[in-house]
């Protein structure tokens, strides 16, 4: 009996064994389907020794219109687009105040106008009387006194006038030079506030490339020196000439503002569209720059990464650290090197371990 029961307890522990060893050995098959992704190479601007830095094209003759006073806008006269012209009337604040107010300016300049020709015949009259001495000293000290207090009281009450007009220009913004208009902030009924940008406006057809300068660079950098602008949103590579080279970067972190004017083109340019200007002078640093489209970024709270693309065809979400930010582009400092390929797109939602297929 005994050995019968060990017999059973031995099978039966060889049964579980073999049961737990044959599960062990399944294999749950993935058939989650691959999403289709592209990807790109990590681009340097290293390749060339000459140095370049990006820039963003703008209008040479640009204008950002606001207001000195505080009212409702009546009516906004234009839309983004249009071409005004010189004085053109762009948009109406309410002045109602003011009007009254020039009202009363008006009937004190009558009143002063008045006072003032009485003490003007006055006066005349006792200059004639006094070169007679038909009238004492005293007399004509105080008509001369009353004369010039007068006519002081009408200068006041013109000026008072000139000060009401000018707060009135205020309230009818006008086109400053022929252009088109490019911004609109505002629309009827809104609250037009001091300072507050209401119109922008610029002059189309003459461009220049606003460009930041590292410290290290700067100094081979002169006035006058004809550069390449390449513009990549039209593929195109444009002349220009230096024209303005700051001497300060107290407000710009260690970069140099650098002013380029644009040589005329036929090439399609607008306000706006990044740039990069190369420079014909030899970079002092020597180092490549990383960067890559700032729309493959992947942002989690205060980190950033971008997903790479695994041996295996998955994707692997790689924090990075990021530094300037140029145009579209970003450059990463530390956690993707220059030969390494990234996911730009995909068409489906990418974690960690997720099946891809690089189209």
């Amino acid at each position: 009996m005994k050995n019968k029961l060990n017999t059973i307890i031995a099978f039966s522990i060889a049964f579980v064994i073999t049961s737990c060893g044959n599960e062990d050995k399944k294999v749950v098959a993935d058939n989650t389907p691959a999403i289709a992704v592209k990807t790109s190479k990590v681009e340097t601007n290293g390749s060339s020794p000459f140095l370049s830095v990006s820039g963003k094209i703008q209008a040479t003759n640009s204008a950002e219109l606001s207001t000195r006073l505080m009212g409702y806008v009546n009516k906004v006269h234009v839309n983004v687009g249009d071409k005004v012209r010189k004085g053109q009337l762009l948009v109406s604040i309410n002045n109602t105040d003011l009007q009254a107010k020039r009202a009363q300016v008006n009937a004190g300049i009558t009143e002063a106008t008045a006072a003032f020709n009485n003490a003007e015949k006055d006066y005349k009259r006792f200059q004639n009387l006094f070169a007679d001495s038909s009238a004492s000293q005293k007399e004509m000290d105080d008509i001369t006194a009353n004369y010039k207090m007068a006519k002081a009281r009408l200068e006041a009450a013109n000026q008072m006038k000139n000060e009401v007009n000018a707060q009135l220009a205020y309230s009818n913004i006008t086109a400053p030079f022929n252009g088109v208009i490019t911004g609109k902030n505002v629309k009827e009924g809104d609250m037009a506030n001091p300072g507050m940008p209401l119109i922008s406006i610029e002059t189309p057809g003459s461009f220049e490339v606003v460009a930041m300068v590292p410290e290290t660079e700067i100094s081979d950098i002169k006035t006058g020196t004809t550069v390449d602008v390449v513009v990549n949103s039209v593929n195109a590579t444009l002349k220009g000439k230096v024209t303005e080279v700051s001497t300060s970067a107290k407000n710009t972190g260690g970069q140099y503002l650098v002013k380029i004017n644009l040589d005329k083109t036929d090439t399609t340019i607008l306000s706006g569209m990044f740039t990069t200007v190369q420079f014909p002078v030899e970079r002092k640093s020597k180092s490549s720059m990383v960067l890559i489209p700032t729309e493959a970024i992947v942002t989690n709270g205060q980190l950033s990464g971008v997903y790479t693309v695994s041996q295996s065809n998955t994707a692997i979400l790689r924090w990075l650290r990021l530094g300037r930010t140029f145009g579209d582009q970003v450059e990463v400092l530390s956690g993707l090197n220059g030969d390494e390929a990234y996911i730009v797109s995909a068409e489906g939602k990418l974690y960690n371990g997720a099946k891809i297929n690089v189209q």
